[in-house]
């Protein structure tokens, strides 16, 4: 179901914080989403939790993925893509959920060739980790007792076992608990309560809607009286470079990020082939991803070429 022209009068399109209508960052006059814009220096790692997302790049690359996927982008020296939320229901809401985390990359990989990869969700360890009572953990990154999900990218940061990354949500029923074994010093741990009422991290009561920086060298023991609640837990080893950040572009320095808008005005990062800067698929098509080399993946099984 579309949205009248009403319901987006007095918004800002594009950069619309309002909150009117329950909803804010409406992207797009007539489908919602991020239209095409450039990215260089850093990866996005997209947790699509509900609903789906259709993404087209100017690798000639294009997916829909959703309900669980993960999908995992190098911007490295440069990409342009787009990320639609297509209304895939006619008769019912769209609703859509997601994260998109932004890892950075060390100098040395700032400039590698782009690259993105699918993690599906069927392909996402599930773990009910030992001596824990009603608690279920979702590996995007990492290792937890012996599971773990698809490598990230080559050229990521998350590809270094020192620098000990960890994405994941622990899903905590009513009654549940978990003790969060100690991690190696110097790596940087927080944890963000986005769905339930409140949970108690050591002792210490967070609200829905909070984070909360933990010691990483400490045993933490998380424990839920109220209701079912969720958290996403980020974890990994600082870079320990310079970060200059402007907009969609994420450098060691002004001077690159001079360098990163020169180069887009003047190339493109590569160009655009698509149709228009928000393309969607057809509303029955399934989850796939189309590689720039011609492969086309699909949850579970299937490889083809075209």
């Amino acid at each position: 179901m579309g949205l009248s022209p009403a319901q987006l009068a007095g918004r800002s399109i594009g950069s619309d914080f309002s909150g009117k209508d329950g909803w804010s960052m409406y992207h797009g006059s007539e489908i919602p989403g991020f239209p095409r814009h450039p990215h260089r220096g850093f990866e996005t790692i997209t947790l699509a939790r509900r609903g789906y997302i259709d993404h087209s790049d100017s690798l000639g690359a294009t997916a829909r993925f959703g309900e669980g996927d993960v999908q995992w982008m190098t911007a490295g020296q440069g990409i342009v893509h787009a990320e639609m939320f297509p209304l895939v229901h006619a008769n019912t809401g769209n609703h859509t959920e997601l994260f998109q985390v932004w890892l950075n990359l060390p100098s040395t990989s700032k400039m590698v060739p782009p690259h993105f990869s699918m993690l599906w969700s069927e392909q996402l360890p599930h773990v009910d980790p030992h001596d824990s009572v009603g608690t279920e953990v979702v590996l995007i990154a990492g290792h937890l007792e012996g599971a773990a999900p698809p490598a990230p990218p080559p050229d990521s940061w998350a590809s270094n076992p020192d620098a000990e990354i960890t994405i994941c949500t622990i899903n905590i029923a009513e009654g549940g608990r978990w003790q969060l074994l100690a991690a190696n010093a110097g790596l940087n741990r927080v944890l963000y309560l986005f769905s339930g009422e409140a949970v108690s991290v050591a002792g210490e009561l967070i609200q829905s809607g909070q984070a909360i920086q933990l010691e990483p060298s400490a045993e933490i023991t998380l424990k839920n009286d109220s209701g079912a609640a969720q958290l996403l837990l980020l974890q990994g080893r600082p870079i320990g470079e310079p970060v200059a950040q402007h907009g969609p572009f994420v450098m060691n320095d002004q001077q690159q990020i001079r360098q990163a808008m020169m180069d887009y005005q003047g190339s493109g990062f590569g160009g655009w082939s698509w149709r228009d800067d928000g393309p969607v698929h057809a509303r029955d098509t399934g989850r796939f991803a189309r590689y720039p080399d011609g492969r086309v993946l699909t949850p579970g099984v299937t490889e083809t070429a075209e």
